[in-house]
């Protein structure tokens, strides 16, 4: 986070107060609709679907995908309150916004840039349930940690927001890298005190951290990154590289203590590289699949209608002898088509190479400078001149040699974004241009003389938008699609208005098992989950579960439905037998057949006559594991079915209750408080014994607090609760051990449920006995 960027923008325009969120509200996702097509939006750069975006952050991969995270304001076009924003990519370059990672209001300290550390090891023990734990850091003045125990959905903050690693003076921008040869965690971050540079802790653990050395130099100045990189490809001759957030860097050894530089500094692009400019606060990703040193830089100068700031394209670094080159990762190659190549041949001013034409390619030149006359040549690109001065040797103003009598221009143009690379690399120059002319196309020139085009390639590059899925939580593998009706991306899932029926179809084929989803209607008649192309199973305002296909209503049971109430509907198949369950009940609503009719076809999901709002689509998943019998009903709070439990969010007390009830018993549950306050099991319709961030198991009913048990919560992290109740005497065990043991009449028996307190949580393995 640049110390300098508030005072840049603040001064360009006026700042619009960011707000903070609520434990109740998180994640949030505070997204209008778009196409991604608005002016000078890049088609392959990342960029915020709205909203101000700065420093790339928490760069990782994780189980499949890249997970880039980055400062973020959602709420205006200027720096304010940070955020972490979100995006997802399986390649590097399809990228789909996700709902907002840390949040003012729920999340504490100062929210500015740090970096992400999957701890596949469990060095820190924080690991509760199937995914390992994710780090990532941030703050000023010390860094903070942040942890997510369910694969980057959530996250939380690890004791209470306390500061593992301070630095003297003013300090920010923690980098957290592995050292192999020490077997440490070692952590760089910048600050000020005596100056200038870089503070270096090692940790065993990523939790507790110890200060080792500082590297003072007056031309470091925030957002370090720091890279194990071999030497022209050979792993036997490795060297670290020392980047600031300018681009600048050094080269040196690192013994996982100290750093010392054995070059002098140089530096890795030629755009304008300040809190305003072209090229600002790169972050190389961790754990790359392909052991690649992957980097995406912040372009501040990029703006829109809706959004503010991108990144450049992901770039392989690499060192050339103690030159660090930037390419393109190659996966950019899934975006071409249309593909021109133009033979060897000598470029004259009175005869260039003309070809192309598009707001968005890709082109490659090399020159062959042996015998030329031209004082300048390269090529013009939508009206933009990237010349090579042959005296100068400079290609667009920046220094350039010619690598055995050749020079190779390569390009990336993506309506305001362009990006340069001389070499193989040894140049890059990032820029921001917003005065492009499609219409001009591509064209190789010369002036004052002659030069040999010694080959061109132009790729036309598509957009890489639309793929993903940003909010509907589901395991169907394919693609969606609409249907009929209008779809569009809401914080509680996707979204879905039709006059008619408006069908949202996964592109996979479902044939027999179990097919799933939450359902909640807005103002729509009826909504649900369509399967085999054609049956769909809904509920319907009218007062009715319905099974029904095209020309047919197969089925119908009555239930009590109403708007603006989230449902969990469930269908069995199994050839042409059918059963549909509502709200985790015991027993279907509906059993029926249907003959002659497909027995696979594409699943999804399903509004009639008005908007409703669909997630947690999944098939064959473990499901909410229970022997209470249902349907369940909440009586506050928003209760939905993840696919592996129920989980409930609230800004107070909310709960969901079974339709079993108990008088004498032993009820337990797992129990993992989410964000928020505290979770837990509610029994005999007033009793409540929960898990407490705060520090304690708790048993309470209303107007009284019964006992307190002082032990930590992790936030995340899941419990077993259980409850022993015998007439007054209730006892409670956490994790297997008894904390509480008291006595009270006020409620002789009543319902099983679940309970959230200011906040979410999650609950599985719900059983009576």
């Amino acid at each position: 986070m640049s110390g300098v960027l508030a005072l840049v923008v603040v001064m360009a325009a006026p700042v619009v107060p960011a707000r903070a969120g609520t434990p109740d509200g998180y994640p949030e996702f505070p997204y209008p609709a778009t196409s991604y097509d608005e002016p000078l939006r890049g088609q392959f750069h990342f960029s915020s679907r709205a909203g101000w975006m700065n420093d790339p952050n928490g760069s990782f991969w994780y189980r499949g995908q890249y997970h880039l995270l980055y400062q973020h304001n959602p709420h205006g076009l200027a720096w304010d309150t940070m955020h972490w924003g979100h995006a997802t990519s399986p390649d590097l370059v399809h990228w789909t916004q996700k709902p907002i990672a840390l949040e003012p209001g729920v999340h504490p300290g100062e929210l500015w840039s740090g970096n992400g550390i999957v701890d596949t090891g469990n060095v820190t023990g924080l690991k509760s349930g199937d995914d390992d734990p994710i780090l990532v850091f941030s703050g000023t003045g010390g860094a903070i940690i942040h942890y997510s125990l369910d694969g980057a959905r959530t996250f939380q903050t690890y004791a209470a927001g306390r500061k593992v690693a301070v630095p003297n003076g003013t300090s920010r921008d923690p980098k957290v890298f592995w050292h192999a040869p020490s077997r440490r965690w070692v952590m760089v971050m910048w600050s000020d005190g005596g100056g200038n540079g870089a503070d270096f802790f090692t940790s065993t653990n990523l939790l507790t951290w110890t200060w080792r050395s500082r590297y003072a130099a007056g031309w470091f100045f925030e957002c370090p990154d720091m890279v194990e990189l071999a030497i022209d490809g050979d792993p036997a001759r490795k060297t670290w590289v020392l980047t600031d957030a300018s681009g600048e860097y050094v080269s040196g050894d690192f013994d996982g203590t100290t750093f010392r530089p054995r070059t002098g500094v140089q530096r890795m692009d030629y755009g304008a590289n300040d809190a305003g400019g072209t090229f600002y606060a790169g972050q190389t990703f961790t754990g790359d699949p392909q052991g690649r040193t992957v980097q995406m830089v912040w372009q501040p100068a990029s703006r829109g209608s809706v959004w503010s700031g991108n990144l450049t394209f992901p770039a392989e670094l690499e060192l050339k002898g103690t030159t660090l080159t930037r390419t393109p990762v190659s996966e950019i190659a899934s975006l071409r088509s249309g593909t021109v190549t133009a033979p060897a041949r000598t470029l004259t001013p009175e005869a260039p190479y003309v070809t192309g034409g598009a707001d968005a390619y890709e082109v490659s030149a090399t020159f062959d400078t042996a015998g030329a006359t031209a004082t300048r040549f390269g090529l013009r690109l939508n009206g933009r001149t990237i010349a090579y001065d042959r005296a100068a040797q400079t290609l667009y103003g920046a220094p350039l040699a010619p690598d055995n009598g050749r020079v190779t221009v390569r390009a990336l143009v993506d309506r305001g974004q362009l990006e340069i690379f001389g070499n193989d690399g040894r140049l890059s120059v990032s820029d921001v241009v917003t005065d492009f002319d499609p219409a001009a196309g591509v064209r190789a020139y010369a002036e004052g003389g002659s030069v040999r085009l010694a080959s061109l390639r132009y790729d036309r590059l598509g957009s890489a938008w639309g793929r993903g899925e940003p909010t509907l939580d589901s395991n169907l593998g394919g693609t969606w699609a609409a249907s009929g009706g209008a779809w569009t991306d809401d914080a509680d899932g996707k979204l879905g208005t039709a006059a008619g029926d408006g069908f949202y179809l996964n592109s996979g084929s479902f044939q027999n098992g179990t097919y799933e989803a939450d359902v909640r209607l807005r103002d729509a008649a009826a909504a649900g989950v369509t399967f085999r192309d054609q049956y769909t199973a809904n509920v319907d305002v009218s007062g009715v579960v319905k099974l029904w296909r095209p020309g047919r209503v197969i089925a119908t049971a009555p239930a009590a439905i109403t708007r603006d109430r989230t449902y969990h509907l469930r269908v069995v198949a199994a050839g042409s037998h059918f059963q549909v369950f509502l709200d985790h009940g015991t027993t279907p609503l509906i059993d029926a057949t249907d003959t002659g009719q497909p027995l696979s076809g594409k699943a999804g999901v399903n509004v009639f006559d008005g908007t409703a709002v669909f997630d947690n689509v999944h098939l064959n998943a473990t499901g909410f594991r229970t022997n209470l019998t249902g349907p369940w009903t909440s009586s506050a709070g928003t209760w939905t079915s993840p696919g592996d439990g129920l989980s409930g969010r609230g800004a107070g007390d909310s709960f969901t209750y079974s339709t079993q009830r108990g008088a004498d018993f032993t009820y337990d549950a797992d129990v993992r408080p989410v964000n928020g306050i505290a979770a837990g099991i509610t029994f005999r319709d007033g009793y409540t014994a929960n898990v407490d961030v705060t520090g304690v198991v708790k048993l309470w009913r209303p107007g009284r607090d019964l006992a307190a048990y002082a032990t930590p919560i992790v936030p995340g992290r899941w419990y077993h609760l259980t409850v022993v109740a015998a007439g007054s005497r209730l006892r409670v065990r956490l994790n297997g051990v008894q904390v509480i043991d008291a006595t009270d009449t006020a409620y002789p028996e009543g319902r099983f449920g679940l309970n959230t307190y200011a906040g979410s949580g999650a609950f599985q393995n719900v059983r009576v006995s």
